[in-house]
């Protein structure tokens, strides 16, 4: 097991491989199609967010509203593939070392990855509650009222949060490696 604390430096997120399994241990950013939408048309993140050398996780976080603050019960990633057209952009433009979510992405994305030396973490679908208890606070949330609690930004703080590798930035995908074998079986069945 790998442990990172955010802000990653380029070389440790060059150092990892697929297949690395991951704890995160810092601050992390939600962010799915409204805001990944908003960003790639020119919209301006907002004061106090800089995903600089850090984390977005496609996540619409189940939140309550509590005395004092949010508690979060329910963090599991959302596909990430709808992300595509602005991935790559987003990546370059923000700075970003790791996105995380879930089914991967596609070959845009794998080659910003390789360009700007970030990773995609997949997260485990399903462990939405599980995932939940590794987010120690809700710092922060931005674009309520403009987007809704699951486009909102969330700001988390997250202690072991568990990932794996399946995409580096040396080019390699698991989800490409996947679907090739894939097709190579069902091409004998034909």
């Amino acid at each position: 097991m790998i442990k990172l604390t955010t802000p990653f430096s380029e070389d440790k997120i060059r150092a990892l491989k697929v297949g690395d399994a991951v704890e995160i241990t810092g601050t992390m950013f939600t962010g799915r199609d409204a805001v990944h939408k908003y960003l790639a048309k020119g919209g301006a993140l907002p004061d106090g967010v800089s995903l600089r050398d850090g984390i977005i996780y496609h996540c619409g976080p189940v939140v309550l509203k509590e005395e004092g603050g949010w508690r979060v019960v329910a963090a599991g990633p959302t596909t990430s593939i709808r992300e595509e057209p602005y991935q790559a952009g987003i990546i370059k433009q923000f700075g970003l070392r790791g996105v995380i979510g879930k089914g991967g992405m596609g070959d845009r994305t794998l080659d910003a990855c390789r360009e700007n030396g970030c990773v995609y973490f997949h997260a485990i679908g399903g462990a939405a509650q599980v995932l939940a208890e590794c987010i120690k606070s809700v710092r922060n949330v931005y674009f309520l009222e403009k987007f809704g609690s699951p486009e909102a930004i969330w700001e988390f703080e997250v202690e072991d949060f568990p990932v794996v590798v399946t995409m580096d930035s040396n080019g390699n995908s698991l989800h490409r490696e996947v679907f090739a074998a894939s097709q190579a079986e069902l091409a004998k069945r034909v």
